[in-house]
């Protein structure tokens, strides 16, 4: 999407406990980024991790489809600076997924928990549940396009109701990302 790369990302099965872990392919020693919260650098316009001054960025799409297939454990490996805009959620359905031996671990959450960013307006809000449940909203500044909704109520529902989302763009925001050297992947459709 940012690059306008040529990228190709290979899902490999991983042994238990391994996590999700990001193999940059097309560099020197191949370094290694493990997906977690604590690499992330920035948020902006797609999720980018970074580790050693190696990064990653526009990984949601595909976390987003792993952890819906309930995937723990994979070696992804790319041989550029983002992953493609795709999920691969079909390639995962042909694949098909292998359960493992190790217990799963999970949080749990006991009380609501919210973050604020100020600076965005934007907040998540998390709930105790039974199960893995998601309601969005968004609102934006636009007579085209302004509030709107969704709501995941089991997992199970990806395929058919998230998988195909995609990023856009405001034409007002154009112009910025073109002078920011992102975008170069998009396209007016």
């Amino acid at each position: 999407l940012h690059t306008g790369l040529d990228i190709q990302i290979t899902f490999h099965p991983a042994p238990e406990n391994h996590g999700y872990k990001i193999k940059r392919v097309d560099l020197e020693g191949e370094p290694v980024i493990d997906a977690v919260a604590e690499n992330v650098a920035g948020t902006q316009r797609g999720t980018v991790l970074s580790k050693n001054g190696i990064q990653v960025s526009t990984i949601e799409h595909a976390m987003a489809a792993l952890y819906a297939y309930e995937i723990d454990n994979c070696l992804i490996e790319v041989n550029a600076p983002e992953f493609p805009i795709l999920d691969g959620s079909e390639e995962i359905q042909k694949a098909g997924v292998v359960e493992q031996n190790a217990p799963k671990d999970y949080y749990i959450v006991k009380h609501k928990i919210e973050v604020k960013d100020e600076e965005t307006g934007s907040s998540l809000i998390i709930l105790p549940d039974d199960k893995f449940s998601v309601n969005v909203l968004i609102s934006f500044n636009s007579s085209v396009l302004s509030n709107q909704f969704a709501t995941l109520n089991d997992l199970s529902e990806f395929p058919t109701e998230l998988a195909a989302s995609r990023t856009f763009v405001f034409v007002r925001e154009v112009e910025m990302l073109l002078q920011n050297n992102l975008i170069k992947g998009g396209d007016l459709d």
